[in-house]
């Protein structure tokens, strides 16, 4: 009886006896391309600011079966003040495919760093600046009024994506 007490308090000493916790929802992977440029590769000046400003065309893989929405947010980490949001859309019916320049019907849009609620190219101020664009395959449609902002989306999915995709392009002036 002493051994298997002291085996115990050892065991739960070490850490080996901790709670189960809270099953973590685990992630899928989405598949995210675009016909204007690859994974790394540099965006068309066609879809910045020093063009036409337009999105650029994406093809979005299998999503899950239970997938009720998609969501996007379109970003720059290397923006002199920090992350610089350049899309923010949510409700987007399941789909394979954005395209060039256009929004998916019924969708909402959040406010971007130019306070517009539209989609908004790569206009960095110099050097070659990384942009994110990440699809979000959600189980729900969201709640979340139209002018939200990219935290304001980031936490109404949370506990709600059931897989995510990741596309990185290149731009510089």
């Amino acid at each position: 009886m002493k051994k298997t007490f002291l085996l115990l308090t050892i065991l739960l000493a070490a850490g080996c006896l901790q709670q189960p916790k809270e099953k973590e929802k685990m992630t899928e992977k989405i598949n995210l391309e675009s016909p204007a440029f690859s994974q790394g590769g540099n965006i068309p000046s066609k879809y910045t600011c020093d063009q036409e400003d337009i999105n650029p065309a994406l093809n979005i893989g299998e999503v899950p079966e239970k997938t009720k929405s998609l969501a996007m947010i379109v970003d720059d980490p290397d923006a002199p003040r920090g992350t610089f949001v350049h899309w923010v859309i949510w409700n987007i019916p399941v789909t394979n495919k954005i395209n060039e320049d256009s929004v998916p019907r019924n969708v909402r849009q959040g406010t971007n760093g130019f306070k517009k609620t539209k989609y908004r190219g790569p206009c960095p101020p110099g050097g070659t600046h990384r942009y994110f664009f990440k699809v979000y395959a959600l189980d729900k449609k969201l709640d979340l009024a139209e002018g939200a902002s990219k935290q304001e989306l980031k936490n109404a999915m949370k506990g709600n994506i059931l897989a995510q995709g990741e596309l990185m392009g290149k731009y510089s002036r």
